[in-house]
């Protein structure tokens, strides 16, 4: 059966104005309390006080604000920020010969020092996002693959950070919020043990990279 604090997680997860004005402390609890009631009593399918919705959303604000502190505390160790433009991303349909290709594209790229390139294989599909310069090279040694979607004009941030991040829930979510906050769409993340990677179309990057530069430079 599903509980008022239950419901009221579901209520403010949805909201990424609710969310981040719990976590700061800036929203009138007992307004929301009797804003949210109607929909709490349809899920619930009674009516609960509003005394009960008032202190499940305290009980949530104090745990909002809990976790936003541990993320910023592992971003001030280390978080630099390092662009790259004119990328193209591939994805197809996995195979029994999409390995060899995969191999025979490295081996083209290899000598190439200043080349981008991260794979990222599913269940079902491979991704390859590379520079726009050796898209030819992907699509000569991948034609007999079948192509699910090629995007182009990509370019790429790429966040370098502490270990901690590893054992810190939320840093990535910490992150993406900022740019979801101003409607910037992501096309792609990749991450490796210490750096995490965020694909954008390229009209985006600027001001991304302004949004995550200053939010890194107060959490240091």
């Amino acid at each position: 059966m599903i509980t008022v604090s239950e419901e009221i997680e579901k209520i403010v997860l949805g909201s990424h104005l609710l969310e981040e004005g719990l976590s700061q402390g800036i929203i009138n609890l007992s307004a929301l309390s009797r804003k949210i009631k109607p929909q709490i009593d349809s899920a619930l399918m009674k009516n609960v006080s509003e005394s009960a919705i008032l202190m499940a959303l305290k009980r949530f604000t104090l745990r909002a604000k809990s976790n936003e502190k541990e993320p910023i505390n592992v971003l001030k160790n280390k978080a630099d920020i390092t662009v790259r433009s004119n990328l193209s991303e591939f994805t197809f349909l996995k195979s029994d010969s999409i390995l060899e290709r995969k191999k025979k594209l490295l081996e083209e790229v290899k000598e190439i020092k200043e080349s981008f390139i991260t794979f990222t294989q599913g269940v079902f599909e491979m991704t390859i996002i590379i520079s726009a310069d050796l898209t030819k090279t992907v699509e000569n040694i991948f034609k007999e693959e079948k192509t699910i979607s090629t995007i182009n004009n990509l370019s790429a941030m790429t966040i370098k950070l502490s270990p901690e991040i590893i054992y810190t829930p939320g840093v990535y979510y910490s992150i993406l919020k900022q740019l979801a906050w101003k409607n910037i769409n992501v096309v792609e993340v990749v991450s490796t043990y210490t750096e995490f990677t965020i694909i954008l179309k390229k009209e985006y990057i600027d001001i991304a990279f302004s949004i995550l530069l200053n939010f890194l430079s107060k959490s240091a």
